[in-house]
């Protein structure tokens, strides 16, 4: 088995009233991807500054590339390279000059300093603006530019929190791209999300917090698993109102039914989908519906998040609504940034 690049045990820490991590226990394996996923104030980034030496834990201990958190952060810091949710870039410096000074910080010559970072700038999409002030990039360029910085010294240790949050979709793509790239060659990767179809696409393994806790963990399928049974999905002849359908059903389904009117789409978890359909097919008849389409599936990532937390992953785009409200409170606070 790979020895663990990230190792946590009952790590705990109060801000005053607020707990923000309950006894949460993380393993990251040696060139692995862990994906954290979890909704806004759940205490995604309070992990990840305490594991990279940014907080101190109130409880329990962590081990980062082979040396404790808390006793050794000087020879962790060497070791890691950190994208917090905020970008951390000087603004009165070019993109080059920003990358430069971090590549020195980090004890690159200064050849070596600016070659990293022009290398970096292309991979990001930032060579023709690193020339340009830092204050004159997009918020989606200064993002990209921070996530270059975490990677200059190419750490055997990368945490990301968030990297993607305001990225266009084709900044996403070329971010994922470079971050599956770095896994390939053996960088372990710690990375916060609030995107389910990010977190399904880079990682490995899966931790879900919620409330300071990890409510459940695993590959993606063992977290579907979790959700049980399977999910049938029906989409409403055009013109009818899908909520006839849910009501006609519910009864059928072992949990809550979800319902995107817009598309005329229901979905209604079942124990046991194939043995369902023929009572599903009477139920239709008896209550004169028909259905445009009818699916029996796997129950998505997006849904095992929803029945974990009670709430949708809010980076997501919404994909149906729910009877019943969900509400995703606002995260207060700052991300760390980058730091060598």
């Amino acid at each position: 088995m790979a020895e663990a690049a990230i190792m946590a045990e009952g790590l705990g820490k109060r801000f005053g009233p607020v707990l923000a991590l309950d006894s949460v226990d993380v393993e990251l394996p040696e060139g692995g991807v862990l994906g954290v996923l979890g909704p806004n104030g759940a205490g995604k980034t309070t992990m990840v500054r305490i594991l990279a030496t940014l907080l101190r834990p109130d409880r329990g201990r962590a081990i980062v590339a082979g040396f404790d958190v808390a006793e050794h952060p000087g020879a962790v810091r060497r070791l890691i390279g950190l994208s917090g949710q905020y970008a951390a870039v000087d603004p009165f410096l070019t993109g080059r000059e920003n990358l430069t000074m971090i590549g020195r910080l980090y004890g690159l010559g200064r050849r070596g300093a600016r070659h990293r970072a022009g290398e970096l700038a292309d991979q990001l999409g930032l060579a023709a603006a690193a020339d340009r002030l830092a204050r004159t990039y997009s918020g989606g360029m200064r993002r990209r530019l921070d996530v270059a910085a975490s990677l200059l010294a190419a750490p055997p240790v990368l945490f990301l929190d968030e990297p993607t949050t305001g990225l266009d979709p084709h900044g996403r793509a070329a971010l994922w791209q470079l971050l599956s790239e770095l896994a390939v060659q053996g960088t372990s990767l710690l990375l916060t999300t609030q995107y389910v179809e990010e977190a399904e696409r880079l990682a490995g393994a899966i931790v879900i917090i919620d409330h300071g806790r990890v409510t459940a963990s695993g590959t993606p399928d063992q977290l579907k698993a979790q959700a049980g049974g399977d999910r049938l999905e029906l989409h409403a002849v055009p013109g009818e109102d899908p909520r006839r359908l849910a009501d006609a059903l519910a009864s059928l389904g072992t949990g809550q039914t979800a319902i995107d009117e817009a598309v005329g789409r229901v979905v209604l978890p079942v124990a046991d989908g194939p043995a369902i359909l023929p009572g599903v097919a009477d139920r239709l008849a008896a209550c004169g519906l028909r259905v445009a389409d009818l699916t029996l599936r796997r129950p998505t990532l997006e849904e095992v998040f929803l029945a974990l937390t009670g709430q949708p992953a809010s980076g997501a785009a919404p994909q149906h609504e729910t009877h019943g409200p969900l509400t995703t409170p606002a995260q207060p606070g700052r991300g760390p940034g980058s730091a060598p």
